[in-house]
């Protein structure tokens, strides 16, 4: 999640003071997710230091609020127009762990996948029992609410498809010849000796 694509795509709205905008961040996502209010002043210098938001003056109260300059407004153009790239680099833990447990002797592979069915079949009926908490049903927080809610659960079904795919895969290339003894050979690591003669 991109926290300053997201700060300066409510304040090209109007101009926010920090816990401000904490509140619509949290408005506009379901309260899915919220920010730390540490992290969002830090956001809001760098932001600053980048051109991209200005500090105004504090008011009676001690707010201070931020604006968002010309060039803030094109970046969060640009982003809400862009696609959002998924990195291939990231690690999995699930997908790590299974491939693991079905490359390792001694371990039941078809056991971790039941007790990960198990937790995430908990987690999907959680997500689907959830109702909005808000105050008007109807209306963009509610809408905000369910599309966040919507994308986990879409989420947890996924995950549960690809638990049977993988279950599916282990027992049809009997998993127990899949097994990985230790590789005995070691890994070459860091620069190979110096073959010049050593001096007296």
């Amino acid at each position: 999640m991109s926290v300053r694509q997201s700060l300066l795509a409510i304040l090209a709205q109007g101009p926010c003071y920090g816990y401000q905008l904490r509140s619509e961040f949290e408005r506009r996502t379901g309260s899915s997710s919220s920010l730390n209010v540490g992290q969002i002043y830090s956001t809001l210098e760098r932001l600053e230091r980048d051109g991209l938001v200005s500090r105004g003056a504090p008011d009676t109260d001690g707010h201070i609020y931020w604006q968002i300059t010309d060039a803030g407004r094109g970046e969060a153009r640009a982003w809400l127009a862009s696609p959002v790239e998924r990195n291939p680099g990231t690690r999995d833990e699930l997908a790590i762990k299974l491939a693991l447990a079905a490359t390792l002797p001694g371990v039941d592979a078809f056991e971790v996948i039941d007790t990960q069915r198990r937790a995430s079949t908990r987690r999907l009926e959680s997500l689907r029992r959830a109702t909005f908490g808000g105050e008007i049903v109807g209306g963009p927080e509610e809408l905000a609410w369910s599309l966040l809610n919507e994308s986990m659960v879409f989420g947890a079904e996924a995950e549960l498809r690809w638990l049977d795919h993988v279950e599916a895969q282990l027992a049809a290339r009997a998993a127990h010849a899949m097994v990985l003894e230790l590789d005995t050979h070691r890994p070459k690591r860091g620069r190979p000796a110096s073959t010049r003669p050593v001096s007296a």
